[in-house]
């Protein structure tokens, strides 16, 4: 359910409009080629986490694959991507409960939903689950109801609801009514809405049974988020015309209009903001364990390690402190600071996603090496679909310097992964007395509840 809850999002609601918008009905085909990708990186990451579990995920596959400077960079990106995503929930939620309670400010929702859930972060991680879990099932609840009365419309069942035919599918345009340019904007709007999966190799680390927690939720989860995904994307466009004007702003609202739903516009508001409040839990609970992880790897300020009550308190903090602080940052300065913040992040997926393959490939080499019973998940067809997932990645970006928007997002997260990985670098170089100086090697305290040892990313490849 973590899983489920995790990628379904704000991204999928909302976001998903700009890509119908742009690439019509051929929005389909954007989101399956993207959800192919995100079941090859799921796979690989499940693969590397079934055999070595960790709230580091993957972060410590690539420290021990690659070298120090790789977990470093990819741990602390992924870090300032979650905690930037958090100021973005929180932002978006507090738009839906001002448009529900004027007169009320968004800085205060914001603040009530940044305290109840760092509240929550702070006890123990059963709290987390248990919110996620209900929060998740809620929107699976809702997108499945959706998907269901959109079949039953379609097929011309739903009472007072006629058959839509293939009109708005080969009608206004075509398939590819802006041709191949609209389908490649599609493809990068349909990349960014599955973000936000890896939280669940995280969150398995400290589950009861790590190794069957990550192989059970990678091997079920991709196929029902690809239904979901595709299979609402498939809905939409066939029952509403995709240059209708109130897609672009909410697909999922405009077709329920259409199926004549009352009140679809509110409705899908509270979809939204469960999923909003979600997200911020989801990313308040990873942000934490990431930068504990790194921490406890010596590659963090030792301040933030200290365990107690089975929980990263001050990971957990920290990680909120920053998230609030942007929320700050997009009100004093919104047209400067918090857009550079925003860009900053965002290609920081295709960074990870990157991380994730080249670890894959070198951690299964040396598994069937050295311990092959660990190989619990195993990715499809090794290594053809790995370097096939690589040049998936590879074309993204080529796309990404094709769009102007875009191509501001991958300078600015190029330059920032740059900066990461130099200072990875020279980092790796200190003696361990140096660093221990510096504060940051690890805290040597307790554990979170559950949670796989980190001490085994020291033996990695790169140290060999």
């Amino acid at each position: 359910m973590i899983a489920l809850g995790g990628v379904i999002g704000a991204g999928l609601f909302v976001g998903s409009g700009a890509g119908i918008a742009a690439a019509g009905p051929s929005i389909v085909l954007a989101f399956a080629a993207s959800g192919l990708l995100v079941m090859l990186v799921m796979r690989m990451l499940g693969e590397m986490s079934a055999a070595y579990p960790s709230s580091g995920s993957f972060s410590v596959h690539a420290e021990r694959a690659i070298g120090p400077w790789a977990g470093f960079t990819s741990g602390w990106i992924f870090w300032i991507l979650l905690c930037v995503a958090i100021a973005a929930e929180g932002i978006g939620a507090a738009e839906i409960m001002t448009g529900w309670l004027p007169g009320t400010e968004p800085w205060m929702w914001v603040a009530l939903f940044m305290l109840v859930f760092c509240g929550t972060n702070l006890a123990q991680v059963r709290n987390f689950g248990e919110y996620e879990f209900w929060f998740a099932a809620l929107k699976v609840a809702a997108i499945t109801a959706f998907l269901v009365l959109g079949v039953l419309a379609i097929l011309g069942l739903l009472p007072g609801t006629d058959a839509p035919g293939t009109d708005n599918l080969t009608g206004r345009g075509g398939f590819l009514p802006n041709g191949t340019e609209g389908l490649i904007v599609g493809l990068l709007a349909s990349v960014f809405a599955y973000g936000g999966l890896e939280t669940v190799t995280i969150a398995a680390a400290e589950s009861e049974n790590p190794v069957r927690g990550v192989a059970k939720a990678v091997r079920t989860a991709m196929w029902r988020i690809g239904v979901f995904y595709v299979g609402s994307m498939a809905v939409i466009v066939t029952l509403v015309p995709w240059d209708a004007k109130d897609v672009a702003s909410g697909p999922y609202a405009a077709a329920l209009d259409t199926l004549g739903i009352p009140a679809a516009a509110e409705v899908m508001n509270v979809v939204v903001l469960v999923a909003l409040l979600s997200a911020m839990n989801a990313n308040i609970y990873g942000a934490s364990r990431m930068s504990y992880s790194l921490v406890a790897r010596g590659e963090g300020p030792a301040l933030l390690g200290k365990v107690s009550g089975g929980v990263p308190r001050r990971a957990v903090l920290a990680s909120s402190a920053f998230g609030f602080f942007a929320v700050l940052l997009s009100y004093w300065w919104p047209e400067t600071v918090f857009t550079w913040l925003l860009n900053m992040v965002g290609a920081a997926v295709l960074v990870v996603w990157g991380f994730i393959a080249v670890s894959q490939l070198l951690t299964r080499r040396r598994l069937e090496r050295e311990a092959p019973d660990r190989l619990v998940v195993r990715m499809w067809a090794y290594p053809v679909l790995t370097w096939l997932a690589l040049a998936g990645m590879a074309g993204v970006l080529l796309l990404m310097l094709r769009e102007g928007d875009t191509r501001t997002q991958l300078a600015f997260t190029g330059g920032l992964t740059l900066a990461l990985a130099v200072t990875g670098l020279v980092r790796q170089k200190l003696p361990a007395s140096r660093r221990a100086a510096d504060g940051t090697e690890p805290a040597g305290e307790d554990r979170p509840a559950g949670s796989a040892d980190e001490e085994e990313a020291g033996d990695s490849t790169a140290a060999d």
